[in-house]
């Protein structure tokens, strides 16, 4: 396969470029005048080409969710975000009741398996009940180190991140069973102060440490209290965490995105969807595990009693949807952008020589866009994605 157009290369772009696949790998990338291949060139394209993009945060999307579905749900889940360009997810599952985690860590671990998902990652339930956003405050625990073993045992080893607030009982014993299990940790929901927080970010350091959604789930920014927002962002300009932006226009402003592409290394910086169960779908009425969820105008939001606005209740972007509201909203150059959602996720994953670039001997997972960044065409293991989200052997 020979594809050509403006190419995402490492964290630049090539405005002429010539990408071509051999089998499932990717085996030369380039300037069109530069390339000396026997097959003729196609003709120039409009076209932008990135790696395959790499959520590190989704819980679903398409109408079903991770957290409550059956394998042929968390499936189509997945398939719906592989249309859109997102060739890798970790699979979120919100707090629950211990029965519901080892059900779903036991769901999803097929998944995992069978190369559909490359993890799992617990958005709880070590958080604070203060800040559970949409989570349901009922499934809201104290950290127990002997309750994270046994969803780890009942993932079979594929739990890859868990979201956990810093001021969580036992955080010290967790921490330290998450390094056994090879567990990034990733801090947030939570009501801690800045010191606290620094104090955790200190306690994990030369681990790998994710701060998660960034500014969502936890107080809000004060001169006078930095909070861990404060903490995490300070952190990151260190090179000590790595921080989560939803970058959907909903979550956060667009200038909010911009300042901290604009202060932090975007070396520090992971893309990520937050997506749900409506991502992809029409407004109207919908679960974010137990909890009700009303969709209006793209943005999903707790149901409440008196048909007040509740609480954000995760996204309706995709990935794709994300990077595209960092370049065209806050921005953010197209390579960067793309590096915070593809890049550096795989290297978090330990996977950086297998995917995330346009380089030769990478996986060929390639989405093409138009110039708005919407998605045309993608490519998973050197095979284009038919319906349903399944690559097929053209």
């Amino acid at each position: 396969m020979i594809l050509r157009g403006k190419a995402v290369v490492g964290d630049g772009t090539i405005d002429d470029a010539v990408v071509v696949t051999k089998r499932d790998r990717i085996a030369w990338v380039g300037a069109a005048d530069q390339y000396r291949g026997d097959s003729p060139l196609p003709q120039p394209t409009s076209s932008v080409l990135l790696p395959g993009l790499i959520d590190l945060h989704c819980h679903g999307g398409g109408g079903t969710e991770f957290s409550s579905s059956d394998a042929a749900g968390a499936r189509r889940a997945v398939h719906h975000h592989r249309e859109q360009g997102t060739t890798g997810l970790l699979g979120s599952l919100v707090s629950a009741r211990e029965p519901v985690l080892l059900r779903q860590a036991e769901v999803l671990a097929g998944l995992v398996e069978s190369g559909e998902l490359l993890g799992i990652h617990l958005e709880g339930p070590f958080i604070s009940r203060a800040r559970c956003g949409a989570q349901d405050p009922d499934a809201i625990v104290p950290g127990d180190p002997d309750l994270f073993e046994r969803v780890c045992d009942a993932a079979r080893g594929t739990v890859r991140s868990m979201t956990l607030a810093p001021e969580t009982a036992h955080f010290g014993e967790l921490l330290a069973a998450m390094r056994r299990r090879g567990v990034m940790p990733s801090l947030g929901h939570t009501d801690a102060d800045a010191a606290t927080t620094s104090a955790r970010i200190a306690d994990a350091a030369g681990h790998p440490l994710i701060a998660t959604h960034l500014f969502n789930g936890m107080p809000p920014l004060h001169h006078r209290a930095p909070g861990a927002a404060g903490a995490c962002l300070a952190a990151a300009g260190r090179g000590d965490i790595i921080v989560e932006l939803i970058a959907d226009g909903t979550h956060l402003a667009p200038e909010t995105v911009s300042m901290v592409f604009d202060t932090v290394d975007p070396d520090q910086i992971v893309l990520v969807s937050d997506a749900m169960v409506a991502a992809g779908m029409e407004d109207g009425d919908y679960q974010l595990g137990p909890l009700d969820v009303v969709v209006s105008q793209g943005v999903a939001r707790l149901t409440t009693v008196d048909g007040s606005e509740g609480a954000i209740a995760a996204s309706t972007a995709r990935l794709l949807d994300v990077v595209r509201s960092t370049v065209l909203d806050s921005g953010v150059d197209l390579g960067v952008a793309v590096a915070s959602a593809s890049r550096i996720p795989a290297r978090l994953l330990g996977l950086e020589f297998e995917r995330g670039t346009l380089m030769p001997n990478q996986r060929a997972d390639i989405v093409v866009t138009d110039q708005q960044l919407r998605p045309c065409g993608v490519i998973v293991d050197g095979m284009p994605v038919g319906e349903e989200g399944v690559a097929w052997n053209s």
